[in-house]
């Protein structure tokens, strides 16, 4: 049984380890989290790819260092980050629900006003770490909406199973699912 998938994205190989989603799925974890290496090279990627955008948005948590990363490197102070617990100094906060494949429970994210004035009017451009099932992209997409944001692209490092067919998605590689014994889906 496999237990690591290799792969390799933006010249750099990464051996990830596979866990159970449920009796029959297991993914493999891509966690860019500590990996400097990783998160230059992949942000410098991923800014070749994608449209010209004015900010870019990310959910909380492990695509932040990403996105810091692709604002550093193009000489952009700022982007935007929506929460996943409102915070006290946010007021006038929009707030959606996702259902995450890694997260297995409800979860919601919460953007405030002075960060959706960040958004209003602006080309935006969303930043993912691996888009899978896409509940976290719509949810994001909603809170770009609701702030008036012109969504111009959705970008991530991988894109999961199915999420690779999507055209409207800029990713560097793809990521397979896999079978209980670690065997990859077609």
């Amino acid at each position: 049984m496999r237990k690591c998938y290799e792969l390799e994205v933006a010249g750099v190989k990464r051996d990830l380890p596979l866990f159970a989603v449920n009796d029959k799925i297991s993914i493999a974890a891509f966690i860019i989290f500590g990996d400097v290496e990783l998160t230059v090279a992949c942000a410098a990627e991923l800014l070749k790819k994608v449209p010209e955008h004015d900010i870019m948005i990310t959910a909380e948590a492990k695509s932040i260092p990403l996105i810091h990363e692709m604002a550093r490197q193009s000489g952009v102070n700022g982007y935007v980050v929506a929460r996943k617990k409102k915070k006290v100094y946010m007021s006038d906060v929009v707030e959606v629900s996702v259902n995450s494949i890694t997260t297995q429970s409800e979860q919601k994210l919460y953007l405030g006003s002075e960060d959706a004035q960040k958004l209003k009017g602006k080309r935006v451009l969303i930043v993912d770490d691996v888009i899978s099932t896409g509940e976290s992209l719509c949810a994001l997409e909603k809170l770009v909406e609701a702030a008036g944001g012109n969504i111009v692209g959705r970008a991530a490092i991988l894109a999961e199973g199915d999420a690779a067919q999507r055209p409207e998605l800029t990713f560097l590689e793809k990521l397979p699912l896999f079978d209980a014994d670690g065997n990859i889906l077609e």
